[in-house]
């Protein structure tokens, strides 16, 4: 079986310790597709290193993080992600959005940064992966202000409702779906199997938000096939048949 991690921080410091073992145990366990999102610019040379080292497996998205979106630093962070897209390779535009959680103020240059890494998304034909947090309402208009049939990608770590979900799906995002849907209170397992599961993709956001059992410790890549499980039982097919249909909605993301 083939899975596909569609959004992990491989370069992550919880994981210096143990780096190599660690993509080990994914790629043991069939976890042969790591999908890499940017933050800001200090992390694109490890990412570099990481795609050097894992070549048949590991592909980078490039992207300004809505946490990292600072007054002082953001038009320099931007124009480092222009400058990347234009004369290097990656698969996606990300991760992008908006985040709430940590800072409200930053709210009007979150948007204005979206919107334009949206825009060259759109005008390289790449998919864009979406990071959102307590803002779903100030993601859905931004990507309403650019709808349009260039316009795709992955609603990473989705959260929502199922009314969310619809919307999402009609604005022509995949939802990617990591530890969460194992929570008790992740409530997203009450309506999934509602969701056509071609509009599903894997992911676990390692290090962070880890499935149970292993909730609440270090998440890592190869626990990905404890969320297909899960997805598997949502939706009552095998999880042979979910690491095949995920890894090709995957690939009609990527193009990978």
């Amino acid at each position: 079986m083939l899975f596909t991690d569609t959004h992990t921080h491989l370069y992550s410091e919880e994981f210096r310790d143990d780096r190599g073992a660690m993509m080990h145990r994914a790629l043991e366990a069939g976890v042969r597709r790591l999908f890499v999102p940017s933050i800001d610019a200090s992390y694109t040379q490890k990412m570099w290193d990481l795609q050097e080292h894992y070549p048949d497996n590991v592909f980078l998205m490039m992207g300004l993080h809505p946490c990292y979106v600072k007054p002082e630093t953001y038009e320099r962070e931007l124009a480092w992600v222009l400058q990347q897209l234009e004369t290097q390779k990656y698969c996606a535009v990300g991760e992008i959005g908006i985040d709430l959680y940590w800072d409200k103020t930053t709210l009007a240059l979150q948007q204005e940064a979206f919107q334009q890494q949206i825009r060259w998304a759109k005008a390289m034909k790449l998919p864009i992966n979406i990071h959102c947090r307590d803002a779903f309402e100030e993601v859905f208009e931004v990507l309403e202000s650019e709808r349009s049939s260039e316009l795709f990608g992955i609603f990473h770590c989705f959260t929502g409702d199922f009314d969310q979900a619809q919307r999402a799906i009609g604005l022509g995002m995949k939802l990617g779906i990591g530890g969460v849907v194992t929570f008790k209170n992740g409530k997203i397992d009450q309506f999934l199997n509602q969701i056509d599961i071609e509009h599903i993709v894997l992911e676990t956001d390692a290090p962070y938000l880890a499935p149970v059992p292993y909730r609440g410790k270090r998440n890592e890549s190869s626990y990905a096939v404890l969320v297909a499980q899960k997805l598997a039982e949502i939706y009552g097919v095998t999880l042979t048949e979910i690491a095949e249909i995920t890894t090709k909605n995957a690939q009609n993301v990527f193009g990978i």
